[in-house]
């Protein structure tokens, strides 16, 4: 991983003196509001992480933020995409149209972290009851984009255009049968009325110090498509498999096959990509060799061909390692997001702006993740930077730190004041430099 220095090698001339267009007296505006707005902040963030809401679940959540948005005097339109908010700010000036996201929906997974708002929900999820809990940092964001919409409706006679608050549901995949997320927000109008000019958004990061903003332009995040396999041979006793086809014995055997495709037939110098097989079910009792066995699981790619690649292979390799054993096997692949692209003309252009943020020696340039986004969906429809921010202690170990989507995920809350910071940097340098 680079680190981004901040000189003047890297930075053509013409980026400096842009940057140089947002005073010094906005700055330390932004400063000193992202300074007192903060302990409300830490308080919205706790708050919906004490009342998580699954995804196209989130009433309360998105009651709260459309209240509030409506008492700093935004037009605010609900129920957008199931549960979704959309504000709109207008500067005293007249210039684009900027998209700010925040997602607000959390995850089927039981905390066990210890803190005093620890989440004690429980809900249903595919027909299981499940406890619920903002695994991936949801939370913080809304509370986040809250403070936002607050410091910049403060501010907003310095405004040269509009600003479009998108609080975005299920992010994390809409419950099955349902339709939801980034794609159905755009669908409903999200993006129109007034039509937004370009997209910005971020996402807390449990393994990177506070304080710290990374960055990426071009395919930042990878695609994710999640892929069905039904198993069928033929149900006989436990005792004598000879009578039937074992579905669970050849699962086994695709599960490593599977494998191989990445290992063996991906050409992982042009770009990471992983295939997990992350649910399997099958039989009912001790004895029985059950007639079928399901497995879902996740496919991540950074490249177009290597997705197409992936799916081709997977599809072989399930059909032919059941034929061999007298057993089929059914395939579906189902796209979820798209790659999450960075443009790099405004990702090249707005570095200034997360360096005032964060500090030049604050700023990063990263590799490319395997974790996947449906703000792809915002990127591919308008020009568009999604940044990384950091969320853990400074004097945590990142080997040890937990991972996003488990009990244990933990955030730092001193980190989302540097988030309110970029974004609103993000707003008046983009308006800036528009013409």
């Amino acid at each position: 991983m680079r680190r981004f220095l901040f000189f003047a090698t890297f930075i053509p001339l013409s980026l400096q003196l842009f940057a140089q267009k947002t005073s010094t007296v906005i700055r330390q505006k932004i400063a000193t509001a992202a300074d007192k707005i903060e302990p409300q902040c830490i308080n919205w963030r706790r708050d919906f992480h004490q009342h998580p809401e699954l995804s196209n679940r989130e009433t309360r959540t998105a009651k709260i933020v459309a209240d509030y948005l409506r008492s700093l005097g935004l037009e605010v339109q609900e129920g957008v995409a199931k549960t979704g908010v959309v504000a709109v700010l207008k500067g005293m000036k007249p210039g684009p149209c900027v998209g700010l996201r925040a997602d607000m929906d959390a995850l089927p997974v039981t905390e066990r972290v210890n803190i005093p708002f620890a989440s004690k929900e429980k809900g249903i999820y595919n027909g299981q009851e499940v406890g619920i809990m903002h695994a991936c940092g949801h939370d913080t964001h809304v509370a986040i984009l809250m403070s936002v919409a607050e410091v910049l409706s403060s501010m907003k006679n310095d405004l040269k255009g509009t600003v479009k608050f998108i609080f975005q549901p299920a992010e994390e995949g809409p419950p099955e049968g349902e339709e939801g997320g980034a794609p159905l927000m755009i669908k409903e109008g999200a993006l129109e009325n007034p039509k937004v000019d370009v997209m910005f958004g971020l996402h807390i990061a449990a393994q990177t110090p506070v304080g710290i903003i990374k960055y990426r332009a071009g395919g930042a995040m990878a695609s994710s498509d999640w892929f069905d396999i039904k198993v069928t041979g033929r149900q006989s006793h436990g005792s004598m498999p000879w009578m039937g086809i074992d579905p669970v014995v050849v699962s086994a055997q695709i599960i490593n096959g599977l494998q191989t495709i990445i290992s063996r037939q991906t050409e992982l110098t042009k770009g990471a990509a992983v295939l997990s097989v992350c649910v399997i079910n099958g039989g009912v009792r001790s004895n029985i060799i059950p007639e079928t066995v399901t497995m879902k699981g996740t496919i991540r790619t950074l490249d177009k061909n290597a997705q197409k690649m992936i799916h081709e292979k997977l599809k072989l390799t399930a059909s032919k390692i059941a034929e061999s054993a007298g057993a089929t096997a059914e395939v579906t692949i189902d796209t979820k997001t798209l790659v999450t692209y960075n443009d790099p003309a405004l990702t090249k252009m707005m570095i200034s702006s997360l360096i005032a943020a964060a500090g030049g020696n604050n700023v990063y340039e990263m590799e490319a993740v395997t974790a996947s986004e449906d703000f792809s969906f915002f990127a591919e429809k308008v020009p568009s930077l999604f940044i990384s921010l950091g969320g853990m202690a400074k004097d945590a170990d990142p080997a040890k730190t937990a991972a996003h989507h488990t009990p244990d995920f933990y955030i730092d809350e001193s980190g989302m004041k540097t988030g309110i910071k970029a974004f609103c940097n993000l707003v008046f340098d983009y308006m800036n430099m528009s013409k």
